[in-house]
């Protein structure tokens, strides 16, 4: 210290030199001690690691019905946080429910009724209201965002419990009865799955008598793209991630939130292993040591029975190569994004990256991070043993391949159709679901969930593929055909679509934030504004970061392309 300098004061006291005579003092809320003991109790031994702050918060939220102030303060100081951290974070997730001092919690048990489109069509409006009306105060009835389950429309969640073809009195029943969590679907085991020559694959990549580069030769073969909608070639994404120092991590995106989609949640709930063992296949080729699975919230039936099987599989010593952990989103959209579910895998909330650096490159924690969907996965055991031909054999119209359809809507038989790619909706319709519903003829179709676009009738011939739907300002996405009849309004759809747009914002730039703001305004009107919503549209798609605020116009510019004599 120079000569002539007093060490700092510790007294608290202002001594005229500002702010910085305060610096011992303690800042910022302070977690109580009976927070902190129960917070700890909660926790146990788990991990304290940074990244496993939404998975602390869930159970925070499950415990207590609720994020309360003094919780979160705890938690904070638990983890080794900034309070701000913790609490922007869980700020950010529809499903956490943040009470601060002085607020009411909510009731004990809360009822969710999907508004998404299909479920809309379906009578999800009326069907709130008279929930609101029936139930009492002990009950919170709100509305939820797609559940992943379009084929039974509509669709309540009574707690953790799904209700498909919804009405008034079965919910009231559920609720009545206590009935409120998951239904584990029945699905091929570990055991079953192997007894079928299930991770005999597997077996041979670890052995070296499969090598790596007939695996990828496979792939490539078969025309396997990413069919979570971006449609990258997915033998060339492995030999980009191979080629990276590691260490390599790898993250799958089961956070299918688009609505209208809901085949990863079907196959899942019936064969979960061969996309497990896809998954493991995939990390031994790339040599990714560690792999997180993002599952959405809205699939708690799922989430147990992953954990159930992963567990197995660590038993079985199958995941020696490649950790797996499962991981649980908490209600945003965005977070199907994969460099906004990268952050969310990190703790933190789920904004998307700029890019460049792609994950390929810098990915999870600035790592190289292959990413996958989970039907990707899937497919690799059967085109890898069945050979490239088998899958790129199927297909019409001159495409290639096999494309699995998550189908709702006006149809009689909805549901994943597993079809070839280039189908025709008008084929599709026919041939797979039974035809339209009594009394329904086709007016409009949506080929690729809500950011695809609306297509009318007159295109009934266009083959459904990747790369075959951009000249019609649309795109297949991840295959998620929502139909529409004689009966349905394209105006009400289009709302519907923009008002899901701006709730799941994620706000992160101004042309999504208040883009998705001002159209959803702009399309309440009784009257369209129609220069101004194309000026907005043109801005919206090119200055928003991700495909969100990109994607986010097509309805309406369908709209006003194909049915002007209605909505203008």
């Amino acid at each position: 210290m120079p000569d002539g300098m007093s060490p700092p004061s510790t007294s608290p006291q202002r001594g005229g030199r500002g702010r910085r005579n305060d610096i011992f003092a303690p800042k910022g809320r302070m977690a109580d001690a009976e927070a902190l003991a129960a917070v700890r109790g909660l926790m146990g031994d788990r991990p304290r690691r940074p990244d496993l702050l939404i998975e602390h918060l869930h159970l925070l939220q499950d415990t207590y019905g609720h994020l309360s102030a003094r919780h979160l303060a705890a938690l904070a100081e638990e983890m080794g946080l900034p309070l701000a951290a913790v609490y922007e974070t869980a700020s950010f997730y529809a499903h956490f429910d943040l009470i601060m001092d002085g607020e009411t919690p909510p009731p004990p048990l809360t009822i969710r009724v999907c508004d998404s489109l299909t479920c809309e069509m379906m009578g999800a409006q009326q069907l709130t209201a008279d929930l609101q009306e029936k139930m009492g105060g002990e009950v919170r009835v709100v509305r939820a965002p797609c559940m992943g389950r379009c084929e039974v429309a509509p669709v309540v969640e009574v707690g953790h419990r799904h209700c498909g073809e919804a009405s008034a009195e079965k919910v009231e029943t559920l609720a009545k009865a206590g009935e409120t969590h998951p239904l584990l679907p029945e699905y091929r085991d570990l055991e079953n799955y192997r007894a079928e020559g299930g991770y005999q694959l597997l077996g041979k990549v670890l052995e070296g008598t499969m090598a790596p580069e007939a695996v990828i030769a496979e792939l490539d073969g078969s025309g396997l793209r990413g069919l979570g909608g971006a449609g990258f070639r997915s033998g060339l994404k492995w030999s980009l991630v191979r080629k990276q120092p590691a260490p390599r991590l790898m993250a799958v995106n089961a956070d299918e939130g688009e609505p209208g989609t809901f085949k990863d949640r079907w196959y899942l709930e019936r064969d979960p292993h061969r996309f497990l063992e896809g998954t493991l296949i995939a990390a031994a080729i790339t040599g990714c040591e560690t792999c997180w699975i993002y599952l959405r919230d809205e699939y708690p039936q799922l989430r147990e029975m992953l954990l159930r099987e992963i567990a197995a599989l660590d038993a079985a010593g199958l995941t020696a190569h490649c950790r797996l952990e499962l991981r649980r989103g908490a209600g945003a959209y965005i977070c199907g994004e994969e460099s906004a579910m990268l952050e969310s895998i990190e703790g933190r909330r789920g904004y998307p990256r700029h890019k460049p650096p792609y994950p390929t490159d810098k990915g999870l924690w600035g790592r190289p991070t292959l990413i996958h969907n989970v039907e990707t996965l899937y497919w690799v055991r059967d085109i890898v043993e069945k050979g490239a031909q088998w899958f790129a054999g199927e297909g019409r119209n001159g495409r290639k391949g096999l494309r699995s359809f998550s189908v709702s809507g006006r149809v009689k038989e909805p549901g994943v159709k597993l079809a070839p790619a280039g189908i025709t909706i008008r084929e599709l319709i026919d041939e797979y679901c039974g035809g339209m519903a009594e009394g329904h003829e086709l007016k409009a179709y949506l080929p690729g969930g809500a950011s695809g676009g609306i297509l009318p009738a007159s295109l009934d011939n266009v083959p459904l593929d990747f790369d075959t739907l951009q000249e019609y300002g649309c795109f297949i996405g991840s295959a998620a055909v929502m139909v529409l009849s004689d009966k349905d309004s394209i105006r009400d759809a289009v709302r519907n679509l923009m008002r899901f747009f701006e709730d799941e914002s994620c706000g992160q730039c101004t042309p999504c934030r208040v883009g998705t703001e001002k159209a959803a305004k702009l399309l309440d009107a009784p009257q369209w504004d129609v220069p101004l919503l194309q000026e907005l549209s043109k801005v919206m798609m090119g200055a928003s970061i991700c495909g969100l605020g990109q994607a986010a116009p097509n309805p309406v510019l369908s709209a006003l392309k194909y049915f002007p004599e209605e909505v203008l």
